[in-house]
């Protein structure tokens, strides 16, 4: 692990009055913790700018399986980017809406390009994509 280091932040008191009560909220410890996790979004915010980078996520997407081929249509995409698929999981939500949960790792482009395919699908209700990271430089 990194030596820790140390060093003073000035902040007005409004600021610093929500920032305490975002770190009570997010159940933080510190000051020191919160801050750390603050940046490290940011990083990851910024990797996913660079499309041509690697970096890990989750599609998450809410449809109705008994919409007329619609699960052939997901499937076949999904068999277009096998390559950054690691793993997908199905979820029966009721007698006819679904979640699947798609787990990705690869080119940011290409991330970016299975969820806007799979999101102009008609018959998906709702898709999200989670941003993650491969934790290479955070």
């Amino acid at each position: 692990m990194n030596n820790i280091k140390r060093f003073g932040v000035s902040i007005d008191d409004d600021l610093l009055e929500k920032f305490d009560d975002y770190i009570k909220s997010k159940n933080y410890t510190n000051r020191s913790e919160a801050l750390r996790d603050l940046i490290r979004k940011e990083f990851v915010e910024e990797q996913w700018l660079k499309a041509d980078r690697d970096a890990a996520g989750a599609i998450i997407l809410v449809f109705d399986h008994h919409k007329r081929e619609l699960t052939d249509n997901l499937v076949d995409i999904q068999h277009d980017y096998h390559k950054i698929i690691i793993s997908t999981q199905h979820i029966h939500l009721d007698h006819r809406i679904c979640l699947e949960v798609i787990v990705v790792r690869g080119k940011i482009k290409e991330i970016y390009q299975l969820e806007s395919k799979l999101k102009s699908v008609k018959g998906v209700k709702h898709i999200s994509l989670s941003r993650s990271t491969l934790a290479e430089e955070i």
